[in-house]
């Protein structure tokens, strides 16, 4: 076949593609023209997830005639002073955004700078031109994309819904508006609740930006980041190792005002946080980082959304250093020799097997103290501190406990006291074991989650006034969509206003359970795995968020037999030798392990 120059409208086309990858790509785009115009207001307002409509106004410089109509051309920009790729301090600089867009839909640019009478308006149908023409406005510009792709089915129909669509424009608009605090946005239309995050200004301009987009509960639990190390300004807000998400979709990054994915930034945050949080749970933070733009490239993308440093250790290294001075200055201290060589004494075996009938019949247990039997709630565990007669008080946080037998040969001994209201301190015949309450019972509940789920319907219990969690829209969209699915696992729910879900049933087995954090956790999962239909598919990982909110919290103070209880279910429960999330459920110290400690070992 022969070689052929291919026709302008197809060149544009295809350039097009590099650019506009959804409706959220063309709100990016357009946007960030808006803030390098020097906006100070930017409204947008979409339809139908932005199919149908995209309009975005601004209050800033405005174009005149000959820049109108430069502007929808292709390679033509406002933004590169000398030509200097290594030198970019503007968020648009290509010249191709808004060629590409009127390639693909019907365009509408209108502006009036603020030294004219009146303004222009130039419209690009899918490639065709005409204006511009007179046009009355206020002082800024206004653009309309409508129809976007109407014209090129074949990139039509792998667009998702219009839901998915305009959360994506939600996430879009909020990282630009994290990215900009000095900018008031307003995020509106027929398709969602509004949003509006009004301009903040002084020293803490960017925590109440970030309380505005990402809450006020954020802020309260983070650290502010602010260190200078090679050239590298590290600014923003980490959340605390105790406050985390169940995916990453919480941790924003921008560098030099850009929104950005980066696997170097990813990977810092994550080593910053390796000896505070469980593997399966990501930190929140929002990542500020000014660098030489000489130092980084921005062009390795055509959509801006990716970039390269050019000395990539350092970055890490700042990174990793501003998250570990905040986060040591909040309290956190390593570990002192002494414990090392403690923990270094502890090990986590396999669970062994359980005890013979023969065995737990010599020993035998109070009625309905140490099993579980058919659906009976499997601990007693009321909202009683619940103490056993004839004891007080003790003046530290280690509670002793009267046990209720002597025999110490089941494999995880008997229960001998309760260490900071969430350790069991346990003793067998080789020596003493200390058991995570907390993670001991999760693995049990979601063992009997997954028995009840093979077995039929998870049996479910009513509440009395239905529990009303607020979220944000994109969360309880998902969450409704998803409702159907959920009620397989004994959840019970339905939309309350366009920020709150109604929980009306939750799964028996859980009890008393946070109703609240059990939801977010599920949205965030819902949001990880971005399909309802993926549900069954990922019923061990809900099932696991369900059974981490159902089971005995730490903090909670128990009796000997619920203690020993729980000992002896573990004991029975396959896999009870770690939790859900792959950390020991206890660990265990020999005798000949605490002789050494003391010095007694010959």
């Amino acid at each position: 076949m022969p070689i052929r120059q291919l026709p302008e409208d197809l060149i544009n086309r295809i350039a097009a593609g590099e650019v506009v990858e959804r409706p959220a790509s063309v709100v990016k785009e357009l946007v960030e023209n808006a803030i390098d115009a020097g906006a100070r207001r930017i409204v947008v307002t979409t339809a139908n997830g932005g199919m149908d409509l995209i309009r975005i106004g601004d209050d800033g410089h405005g174009m005149d005639g000959t820049d109108l109509l430069l502007s929808v051309e292709r390679h033509a920009t406002s933004k590169l002073v000398a030509d200097d790729l290594d030198d970019i301090k503007t968020l648009g600089f290509r010249g191709e955004a808004l060629a590409s867009i009127g390639s693909v839909a019907r365009l509408s640019v209108a502006s009036r700078p603020a030294d004219a009478e009146s303004g222009l308006v130039l419209v690009v149908d899918n490639g065709r031109r005409s204006g511009p023409m007179p046009q009355a406005m206020n002082r800024g510009t206004v653009i309309e994309v409508r129809d976007l792709f109407a014209q090129v089915p074949a990139r039509r129909k792998f667009l998702k819904g219009a839901r998915a669509e305009g959360s994506a424009i939600t996430d879009v608009v909020k990282r630009l508006a994290m990215a900009n605090p000095e900018i008031h946005f307003v995020l509106e239309g027929s398709d969602r609740t509004g949003s509006n995050w009004p301009a903040v200004s002084g020293e803490g301009a960017l925590a109440a930006r970030l309380g505005q987009v990402m809450g006020a509960d954020f802020v309260e639990n983070a650290v502010t980041l602010a260190t200078h190390r090679h050239g590298i300004v590290v600014a923003g807000m980490a959340g605390l190792p105790t406050y985390t998400r169940a995916n990453s979709l919480s941790q924003f990054y921008f560098v030099n005002g850009r929104s950005v994915r980066d696997k170097v930034l990813v990977g810092a945050v994550r080593a910053a946080y390796a000896d505070y949080t469980f593997r399966d749970r990501f930190p929140v933070v929002a990542l500020y980082l000014a660098i030489d733009p000489a130092e980084v490239d921005v062009n390795v993308h055509p959509a801006k959304a990716e970039l390269r440093f050019r000395d990539q250790g350092a970055v890490r290294g700042a990174v990793i250093r501003a998250i570990g001075m905040a986060l040591a200055a909040a309290g956190f201290k390593a570990s002192t020799s002494v414990a090392d060589d403690i923990l270094g004494a502890f090990t986590a075996p396999e669970m062994q097997t359980p005890p013979m009938p023969a065995l737990a019949a010599a020993a035998p247990a109070p009625a309905g103290a140490y099993r579980w039997q058919g659906e009976r709630a499997p601990l007693n565990l009321d909202n009683s501190p619940g103490r056993l007669s004839g004891f007080t008080e003790p003046s530290g946080r280690v509670e002793a406990v009267e046990s209720v037998q002597e025999a110490v040969d089941y494999p995880l001994g008997t229960a001998r006291a309760q260490m900071f209201d969430n350790y069991i301190i346990a003793q067998n015949d080789a020596g003493l074991l200390l058991v995570d309450q907390h993670a001991a019972h999760e693995r049990l509940v979601y063992e009997r989650f997954k028995a009840q789920m093979a077995a039929g319907p998870v049996p479910s219990q009513a509440q009395l006034i239905p529990v009303i969690v607020e979220l944000p829209e994109e969360d309880c969209g998902r969450l409704e969509e998803a409702a159907p699915e959920l009620e397989k696992f004994g959840l019970y729910l339905d939309r309350f206003g366009p920020r709150a879900i109604a929980v009306r049933e939750t799964p028996a087995i859980l009890g008393n359970t946070d109703i609240g954090g059990l939801i977010r956790d599920l949205a965030d999962g819902l949001a990880e795995w971005d399909s309802a239909a993926a549900l069954t598919d990922r019923m061990e990982a809900i099932i696991a968020r369900m059974a981490c909110h159902g089971s005995v919290r730490s903090g909670r103070r128990l009796r000997v037999d619920e203690m020993n209880a729980l000992l002896r279910d573990m004991e029975a429960t396959p896999h009870s030798g770690q939790c859900i999330h792959g950390r020991p459920t206890y660990v265990e110290l020999k005798k000949g392990d605490i002789e050494r400690l003391f010095g007694r070992s010959r």
